[in-house]
């Protein structure tokens, strides 16, 4: 998980006398409020794979960014906690219109400890990509992509800044998701790797996010 990179942890403090950062124009140390009564009626009476967040105010630990495409900018707010709010808009800039709303939460990771380990998640018949995804007897169908054949993992740099030390990270992931009541729970495998060379020797993680969708109004800068 990237604030592992970073040295994250419960508790946590931030400097709050930062630039505003993404759509949202939330500085770090800033407070978002994250609405999930909606999310948490839509997904009553079912068996989530974690807890449906509980929202309330969320800290802002650190700010990421990825230009995916022209058009398009992912922007993220973590928490300390590694709780992800994550945004798209078309530039980033503080009062974009938001495109797309979710928050993701850490699941389980893994570290694969030889070539023949990650060729099992990665390699060209690798796990990670193909049309399903049994996560320990809860199914994920494929949300990237069309076709029975495994797909491409869509890849990007993410510029993380927590304040003390600004990192790039490079991503490769699938997004798979599960009908589940009236909304759908969204399973991230996101491969993450330090591209700073003198990290390089902590290697990559593949690490497991459940997230869900939101509404542009279910959240606010404080």
């Amino acid at each position: 998980m990237i604030g592992r990179i970073f040295g994250w942890g419960s508790g946590a403090e931030t400097e709050a006398a930062t630039p505003e950062r993404g759509p949202l124009g939330v500085s770090l140390g800033g407070g978002i409020e994250v609405d999930t009564l909606s999310l948490q009626a839509a997904m009553a009476g079912t068996e989530p794979a974690m807890p449906v967040p509980t929202g309330g105010m969320m800290i802002v630990a650190a700010y990421g960014e990825a230009r995916l495409d022209a058009s398009t900018v992912l922007s993220r707010y973590y928490d300390s906690d590694n709780t992800i709010l994550q945004v798209m808009s078309a530039s980033g800039a503080p009062g974009d219109e938001l495109l797309d709303v979710s928050i993701y939460r850490p699941w389980d990771s893994v570290v694969p400890a030889s070539a023949n380990e990650w060729a099992r998640w990665r390699g060209p018949n690798g796990l990670i990509g193909q049309p399903s995804y049994d996560a320990d007897g809860i199914l994920f169908h494929r949300f990237w992509g069309e076709g029975a054949a495994r797909a491409d993992l869509v890849e990007f740099v993410e510029d993380v800044d927590d304040g003390a030390s600004r990192r790039a990270i490079h991503q490769s992931c699938m997004l798979y998701a599960r009908p589940l009541g009236q909304g759908r729970e969204m399973l991230l495998l996101n491969i993450e790797r330090d591209i700073d060379a003198r990290a390089a020797a902590q290697g990559s993680s593949i690490e497991f996010m459940i997230g869900y969708g939101l509404m542009p109004a279910d959240i606010r800068r404080l």
